[in-house]
This record gives C-alpha cells, sequence and structure tokens, in this order.
C-alpha cells in the first residue's frame, strides 16, 4: 500500500506517517510539502492508493490541489485534511471529488478508520464533526428497549469491515432496497446520521468486524 501525505509542516507530516503505519504493515508514506511537489510523486508514483491533502498550502489552497489531482488523477482518491471544521467548506471539497474530509484534531484511530473505508471502496459519508464532539448514541444503554435483529448486525459487522451497500447486497443475497433499509435502521439505533458516524459508535461500544461481534444487543 502506498499514501502520499501533503503537508508543508514537518511534524504533521512525521505524525501522519507514524499514524499511518497502523494501516498496513508494508505501508509507503511518501511525502509533499506543497501541492506542485505532490503532482509530481503522483505521475512518478501511479500506483499510490490515497493522497492525504492539507487545506492550507503555501502554493495553492486545497480546494484548487484537489481539483488539479481529479483532472490529472480522477482514479485517485483523495482526503483533505484540515484544522477548520466548515460544514460549508466540506460541502464545496465533496464536490470538488473529496473523497473525505477530516480534521487534524481527530485521533489516529478515528484517521485510519476514515482511510479504511475510503480506501475500501465505499459510499462512506465522512462526517468532520466524528473528529470533535462526542457522538449521538453512544449510550445505547438508555435504549434497552431497541435492539438490532441478527440480519442488521451482520450488516453493521460489514460496515465495519468497510463493506459498500453493493458489497453487503451481493454477499448477503439481498436488494440494494433491503439493503439501504438495513444500513437506515443501523444508523437510527445509534442515533446518527451517516455511516462512519455508526462505526465510530459501535467500535466505541466494542462491535467488532467478523463473524461475530463482542455486543451483547443482538435479537432475532
Amino acid at each position: 500500500m502506498k499514501l502520499l501525505v501533503v503537508d508543508d509542516h514537518p511534524l504533521v507530516r512525521a505524525g501522519l506517517r507514524q499514524a499511518l503505519k497502523g494501516l498496513d504493515h508494508g505501508v509507503t508514506v511518501l511525502e509533499a510539502a506543497d501541492c506542485g511537489r505532490a503532482f509530481e510523486l503522483a505521475d512518478l508514483h501511479p500506483d499510490i492508493d490515497l493522497v492525504l491533502l492539507d487545506y492550507q498550502l503555501p502554493d495553492m489552497n486545497g480546494l484548487t490541489g484537489l481539483q488539479t489531482l481529479a483532472r490529472q488523477h480522477p482514479e485517485l482518491p483523495v482526503v483533505m485534511l484540515s484544522g477548520s471544521l466548515e460544514p460549508q467548506l466540506e460541502q464545496r471539497l465533496r464536490a470538488a471529488g473529496a473523497a473525505g474530509y477530516v480534521s487534524k484534531g481527530c485521533s489516529s484511530q478515528e484517521l485510519l478508520r476514515v482511510l479504511r473505508l475510503v480506501l475500501a471502496g465505499g459510499d462512506a459519508v465522512i462526517d468532520p464533526d466524528m473528529a470533535s464532539v462526542d457522538l449521538p448514541g453512544t449510550e445505547v444503554e438508555a435504549q434497552a428497549d431497541v435492539r438490532l435483529t441478527l440480519r442488521q448486525e451482520e450488516v453493521l459487522r460489514m460496515l465495519l469491515d468497510g463493506c459498500t451497500n453493493k458489497d453487503i447486497s451481493r454477499a448477503l443475497y439481498i436488494s440494494d432496497e433491503t439493503t439501504r433499509n438495513h444500513v437506515s435502521a443501523v444508523l437510527k439505533f445509534f442515533g446518527v446520521n451517516s455511516r462512519t458516524q455508526a462505526v465510530v459508535a459501535a467500535s466505541r461500544l466494542g462491535y467488532t468486524a467478523g463473524p461475530s461481534s463482542t455486543s451483547s444487543t443482538t435479537s432475532s
């Protein structure tokens, strides 16, 4: 796996490089201090899997850099990094083709979760609020009368594994509409508005990807 980190602060790049080792044992991290160098590296390394691009850079802002990368390498996912959490900015970046938008203040675990979802090619909604506030729905105990069905928990485990709706539909032999309904039920269960928030909330409660869950909130 090969990633490109674009940030003009050496300490930020060093911190990200260390955090990104948690993605894969063989991860290679390329670094650029500005967009000009980032474009050069993207051309030199067509096997880059993902770009982490800072919004504030010395030679151009991240939006222009994102648009250039999207034009030159449309297949390359770009996750934007920013010190501010502005919904309007997020909308502009996503409209320009960003695969995600996260705060520099998020934890390494939250960053890796976001990147895994993006690398899986899913339709994850990257909500910047998850990095700065307590997520709604983390106190599931307050909803003691609400339970996930076995099928909904199976869908949740696949979300935790980074699966897209199409992946889930194929794996479970169900229609896309049924999958969407199950995903909506999972979001409602955790009291959140996005798949990413549901994944983070589920992880905090002990749910794990795979054939079984550590949570005891399942019912048929």
